[in-house]
């Protein structure tokens, strides 16, 4: 029943924000000025993401009391705030309560907290894990009584799960629902999260305000891009992604029903734009919220260093960019005239350090133990190691963390050297095939992403676009000697990785039996290599660690 004394325009700002994991007291202070700025605009109702004080995920954090304490102790805090007659909130926390540790929500309004909510379906596929430090909500709580207007809260995988918790809301006399998200980007993911949210609306006919976090934690990026679906299915606002940002929406009771009649409409950038985004803001954060002041790395002349090149300028600046090419006998003069146009184009510093001596060295101190061995793939490591070593010895010596550049078809395959190019603390582009490298590289030379601090025009020669790829580690090298041709190779790896596709199935698509048994193989058997990883962005639906987890020891082959 509608009490007839309530209100009939609410505005509610959505706190499309960037929180860091631990950082309580950090987290709580970022609460406390969006919810200001809100105050400035006018807002009745603040919604902030899910597990916001704690920063999301929080993964076994939650296991320990202390940190369980602290969050609680900011969550009441922040509530003791709203005795000054602003807006109300919501905001996600976890809380310890006898029915076990849930992932809650606070609804905080007139210096108290009203109400507590509980996730009910915890995710535990994927990149979710939550089940192993989450016990489920005992029950569907009923909508929460804000200013005489009934508000449901379901949080996140409660709207995208089978526990019907939307309409139960609805059944129990919600009039609009808020859900607090930690949706981590995927290609294509915005769609994705508008057609669960219209599912639900039509199960329960409410208005759902959908608001998801912003920034990177690790491996996952969180690209933000809150939006609404009025009661009637259509899109009520679209707030930016990649962006954070607190906007006001107004919301007006017309025949009893909620709908928005001001917010936000924003574009959401096409995939190569996304892509690159989602790369450039995972590599920022993982920089600084890890305390790193700049950055190092392996400017090879090829593509795969120079996009991690470009987007560590878009990131950063050019001024944290240290790049170093590092030649060997094999190295081409095209491959030097390369890099070095490549970093002269970006503006970052650029050093030159010979290899030759050190991997000499390491020759001579193995020649007799090698003596009547054939020269190949050991001495051609060597190369890669020496580079590896040099790369680490500046980021010892200057505090730099070294940004690892190996692509997502070369990590399937093994087509790297462990402690050698695949030395560093982070990999923006471990999750884009070879083929998704050349695309968001041409995509960059046209456009500078909105946020990047590097330059517009050309900051990839097209020569590196253009040429072969080579690892050059011996004489005219190029990467098919040892693998399919990039377009081939990839759209196995993804029947493989992302499709689950059987050898039968990929070759009823047009592939040689023989090629898609040898790239199984060769998927399998690299498992060793990608466990020791630095850590990448997500940016396909499975990524290598958090969304695929092989076995090392695997004797499996699909014999078809």
């Amino acid at each position: 029943m509608i009490d007839k004394t309530a209100p009939d325009i609410l505005r509610i700002a959505v706190a499309q924000l960037n929180p860091t994991v631990g950082d309580v007291a950090g987290n709580l202070a970022k609460a406390r000025e969006a919810r200001a700025d809100a105050a400035r605009q006018g807002a009745d109702l603040v919604l902030f993401t899910e597990l916001f004080l704690a920063g999301y995920p929080p993964e076994d954090l939650v296991l320990k009391p202390a940190f369980l304490k602290a969050c609680e102790r900011a969550a009441e805090d922040f509530a003791g705030d709203t005795a000054d007659g602003g807006p109300g909130f919501v905001i996600g926390t976890p809380l310890k309560r006898k029915t076990g540790t849930h992932n809650s929500i606070i609804f905080a309004d007139g210096g108290k907290i009203l109400a507590e909510r509980y996730k009910l379906d915890l995710p535990n596929y994927g990149e979710f894990d939550e089940k192993r430090v989450f016990q489920a909500g005992p029950e569907i709580q009923g909508p929460v009584n804000f200013r005489g207007v009934r508000v449901g809260v379901p949080i996140c995988e409660d709207i995208w799960g089978e526990v019907a918790v939307c309409e139960t809301l609805a059944e129990s006399g919600a009039e609009i629902l808020l859900v607090p998200n930690g949706s981590p980007y995927y290609r294509g993911k915005v769609d994705v999260r508008h057609q669960i949210v219209i599912r639900q609306v039509i199960e329960c006919g409410l208005p759902i305000i959908y608001a998801n976090q912003l920034g990177g934690q690790d491996e996952l990026v969180f690209d933000g891009a809150s939006f609404a679906i009025g009661s009637d299915k259509t899109l009520a606002f679209q707030m930016s992604q990649f962006e954070e940002t607190v906007n006001v929406t107004t919301w007006k009771r017309k025949n009893d029903i909620w709908v928005c009649s001001d917010g936000p409409m924003s574009k959401i950038p096409e995939k190569e734009e996304a892509d690159y985004r989602a790369c450039m803001l995972g590599l920022r954060d993982y920089v600084n919220k890890n305390g790193f002041k700049n950055v190092v790395l392996g400017l090879s002349g090829g593509i795969d260093s120079a996009i991690c090149a470009a987007l560590a300028v878009d990131a950063l600046g050019e001024e944290r960019l240290r790049a170093v090419m590092m030649p060997y006998r094999y190295t081409s003069k095209d491959s030097l005239k390369d890099a070095e146009d490549c970093a002269r184009a970006l503006g970052c510093r650029y050093d030159i350090v010979p290899i030759f001596e050190p991997v000499e060295g390491f020759l001579h101190a193995l020649t007799q133990l090698f003596e009547g061995t054939k020269e190949g793939i050991t001495e051609e490591n060597l190369q890669s190691r020496a580079r590896g070593t040099i790369l680490m010895a500046i980021s010892n010596k200057f505090g730099s963390m070294v940004v690892t550049t190996g692509n997502k078809s070369e990590m399937s395959v093994g087509y790297a050297t462990l402690y050698g190019d695949m030395n560093g603390g982070f990999n923006p582009i471990k999750d884009l095939y070879k083929m998704q490298v050349y695309a968001l590289s041409r995509w960059r030379n046209a456009h500078v992403p909105p946020g990047a601090l590097g330059p517009s025009g050309e900051v990839i020669p097209t020569n590196i676009i253009d040429k072969a790829p080579s690892a050059e580690l011996r004489e005219n090298q190029i990467d098919q000697d040892s693998l399919p041709p990039y377009p081939v190779l990839d759209d196995i790896l993804e029947c493989l990785v992302e499709n689950e596709m059987g050898v039968d199935e990929i070759v009823a698509r047009g592939h040689d039996r023989a090629t898609v048994a040898r790239v199984e193989h060769l998927l399998y058997v690299a498992e060793y290599k990608r466990r020791q990883a630095a850590p990448g962005v997500k940016i396909t639906r499975k990524n290598f660690g958090r969304d695929r987890r092989y076995p090392i020891t695997n004797r499996f082959r699909d014999r078809g």
